[in-house]
């Protein structure tokens, strides 16, 4: 194991996968129920429901039929396990977590997981940021991840992206068309749909998480909307670092097709057969 990267995961700490079983065949007649991959918001800036632990970050649980990855880990160890219960999510049901960049409001909920026992493969990506040297607890499997790799069937990532501020982003292959789920998106949201669009050719169906444009003027709001329609996004959920200004345009734009966020949100959508 590299032992930069191995660090690097211990100071941000500071700062065998489950088989699900086959359902019985159905009746003659009757096919199998639709697969789906379900998304639940669990950190965020901003609640879906009164009760819901808030602070500035993101976290995403996503769950198929065969596996359960958690998406960055939000800021705050005790909130994101606060919504874990409200919601009834078992968190040592994760068996991978991926993380989209080293920012301690992706990163910072990593610990308390840990301390549960959790004992999952965490995903980065190569040229994670050096840290402090450390021990991850034993049982903890780290894997840098390249462009267009496949972390579970049906979700992979858009490996490393940007020049200054480093990111990854998830891409998803439903029924419904891609949906890419992003962290911050430093490296420019529009930047990381066309990378997912050259990964995983095909209709965009949704675009989701932060897209980091607060300090954008309504002018540049407005232009990043446009790219969005000429790219063909079909839906558009902007939360977190976006900013109200850009979450009211993005919401405004699509209107029903703008889809919500915010920590307790879960929505679900069909995975393509054979995912």
């Amino acid at each position: 194991m590299n032992l930069l990267l191995l660090t690097a995961l211990n100071f941000l700490l500071s700062a065998q996968p489950m088989v699900g079983k086959a359902g019985p065949e159905p009746p003659p007649g009757k096919s199998h129920p639709q697969a789906e991959v379900t998304v639940t918001v669990l950190f965020d800036n901003y609640p879906a429901a009164e009760g819901f632990r808030t602070g500035w970050g993101f976290a995403a649980l996503l769950e198929t039929p065969g596996h359960t990855l958690l998406f960055d880990t939000g800021a705050d160890g005790e909130a994101l396990l606060e919504n874990f219960r409200l919601l009834g999510k078992d968190p040592l049901a994760i068996e991978t977590i991926v993380l989209s960049h080293a920012h301690g409001d992706h990163t910072g909920g990593l610990q308390a997981l840990l301390n549960l026992g959790l004992r999952p493969e965490i995903v980065v990506f190569p040229g994670f940021p050096p840290a402090p040297e450390g021990q991850l607890p034993e049982g903890v499997i780290i894997s840098e991840a390249e462009p267009g790799q496949e972390i579970q069937p049906g979700i992979r990532t858009t490996g490393r992206m940007g020049t200054g501020i480093l990111e990854q982003a998830l891409i998803l292959d439903t029924a419904d068309g891609t949906v890419v789920l992003t962290g911050c998106a430093h490296p420019g949201v529009i930047e990381m749909i066309k990378r997912a669009q050259e990964l995983q050719p095909g209709p965009l169906h949704l675009v989701a998480g932060g897209f980091h444009i607060m300090a954008a003027s309504a002018s540049e709001i407005q232009g990043i909307l446009t790219e969005f329609r000429d790219l063909g996004v079909e839906r558009a959920g902007a939360t977190h670092c976006s900013g109200e200004a850009a979450m009211e345009a993005f919401q405004e734009a699509y209107g029903e097709n703008f889809q919500p966020l915010g920590s307790g949100r879960v929505f679900s959508i069909p995975l393509k057969a054979g995912s």
